[in-house]
């Protein structure tokens, strides 16, 4: 027979020590090397759920006093030594175990009692979800700063008159303040997802036990009141069964993610020598080990090449879950790894692009060289001949024509064509003429961004509205 007291305290019915004898099988199960980052959150639940144990006169009230005194002392302990806490034991293998066991030798038999009526099954389902309640909260603020950084350079630059892009060719004229509002948009639907996804996954698994709930009198109401975590679960087994708050997290970790990539791209595009669109600030930029004059987008770059990690979090994540049986299985234990690093990576993901956006740089003055390239006003002159009361399809087909004699004559832009070009346009496509001096009014990108008038638009009145309203939102004066 093995000594109980050197068993793992959930391997009591072993005849032999267990796998803590077998170092491989030891460092296989553990998954303290990276769960102990829900230390406090662990506490937090054990706090809870022994407050509600001696409501219940399940526990006295001075073994509850004795529980939290130690539990707090270990979380003191463990804020201040970190990683170098004694009671990191990777035999006992994750968080729950070893603060249990800390807990036992520091104050006995009334921490023998702080497992009562739960398992660490709906114990590591709470501190997840508690963990990710509180690193929303800290991406939120992250989602802020970005936003801040977005508002100040639209602010200083987005009077900027460019050129929009689809399929990356030339498109209508905006100006910059459209796209980067374009950009605060996006990213504002990444928190707001955060969001969701979090308020869907507002239950409280504590008290559901290992799969089928306690005979014990316990109170997961009580419990789940202490801990502002929403109502109890509803069902005992899906609670200990569900990664779902996890995958979701995950979710919306990979979207963002992605969006950041998207903007990465687009400005490692304007950083270009051929466009010069843009300058990184040199902080966020490296040189080359044989080309001494370059100044590489690196930051940028992995912030778009990160990306792919975090797809397969997720992706591993929803293969983990795709194949286990409705109940708890060890599987389980690697949402952490996917979860952690795809939080870290987002994280500083976020805090790189804030600083990125707050210290680049626009150049007006390249942008404005070749900003009549391209036919940009070719829509507004379709608008203005709809405007005469031309047919849509008729005025597309009169300004294709326009923009085919002006590359048969090697002429840039549609302005400098004369008011008999355009009318022999119309009547070439059976319209009446009904072009004059007014029709330069049109052209140019300079006078297309001062014309949109439709909400949302990316030109002059669209990039002002949209600027007040997110000063608004962020509380900016």
């Amino acid at each position: 027979m093995s000594n109980p007291n050197n068993a793992k305290p959930w391997e009591h019915a072993k005849s032999g020590a267990g796998s803590e004898t077998d170092s491989l099988a030891a460092r296989f199960v553990e998954s303290i090397s990276y769960d102990q980052r829900m230390y406090y959150h662990d506490i937090q639940g054990s706090i809870a759920h022994a407050t509600m144990l001696a409501k219940q006169k399940i526990i006295s009230n001075s073994e509850l006093e004795t529980i939290t005194h130690g539990l707090n002392q270990i979380q003191q302990e463990i804020a201040s030594q970190g990683a170098a806490w004694p009671g990191w034991i990777v035999e006992l293998e994750d968080v729950h175990m070893c603060i249990e066991a800390a807990l036992i030798k520091k104050i006995g038999d009334p921490g023998r009692k702080l497992h009562t009526g739960r398992s660490r099954n709906d114990q590591v389902a709470l501190d997840l979800k508690l963990w990710i309640k509180d690193v929303s909260q800290e991406l939120s603020k992250k989602f802020t700063t970005l936003a801040h950084a977005f508002v100040g350079l639209a602010e200083h630059s987005g009077h900027i008159v460019m050129p929009s892009f689809t399929h990356l060719q030339r498109a209508q004229p905006i100006v910059l303040g459209g796209e980067l509002t374009a950009w605060l948009a996006a990213f504002d639907r990444c928190a707001n997802r955060l969001d969701a996804l979090n308020a869907i996954n507002q239950l409280n698994p504590i008290g559901a036990g290992a799969i089928a709930g306690s005979s014990l009198p316990i109170d997961r109401q009580y419990t789940a009141s202490l801990l502002n975590l929403g109502q109890p679960t509803t069902n005992a087994i899906d609670s200990t069964a569900s990664r779902d708050a996890a995958i979701d997290m995950i979710y919306a970790l990979a979207m963002t993610a992605m969006t950041l990539s998207r903007w990465a791209e687009q400005w490692i595009i304007y950083a270009s020598t051929e466009f010069s669109y843009l300058k990184i600030d040199d902080r966020y930029t490296t040189g080359s080990s044989m080309m001494p004059q370059k100044r590489n987008p690196d930051m940028l770059e992995l912030i778009r090449g990160r990306t792919g990690n975090v797809y397969g979090n997720l992706i591993a994540a929803l293969t983990m879950c795709k194949g286990i049986t409705i109940g708890y299985n060890r599987d389980m234990q690697e949402d952490k790894r996917h979860l952690f690093a795809a939080f870290d990576i987002v994280s500083d993901c976020l805090d790189m692009a804030a600083r990125i956006v707050s210290t680049v740089k626009f150049n007006g003055e390249k942008i404005a060289q070749g900003l009549n390239q391209g036919f940009l006003d070719a829509t507004s002159l379709a608008e203005y001949l709809v405007s005469k009361q031309v047919p849509f399809r008729t005025s597309h087909q009169i300004v294709g024509a326009l923009v085919r004699q002006c590359e048969d004559k090697n002429l840039l832009e549609l302005s400098l064509l004369s008011v008999d070009d355009f009318n022999q346009a119309c009547q070439d496509a059976n319209a009446m003429p009904v072009c004059d001096q007014e029709i330069y009014q049109w052209l140019k990108a300079e006078n297309v961004v001062k014309r949109y008038q439709s909400a949302g638009n990316a030109g002059t009145s669209g990039f002002h509205a949209q600027l007040k309203h997110w000063k608004t939102k962020l509380n900016i004066k």
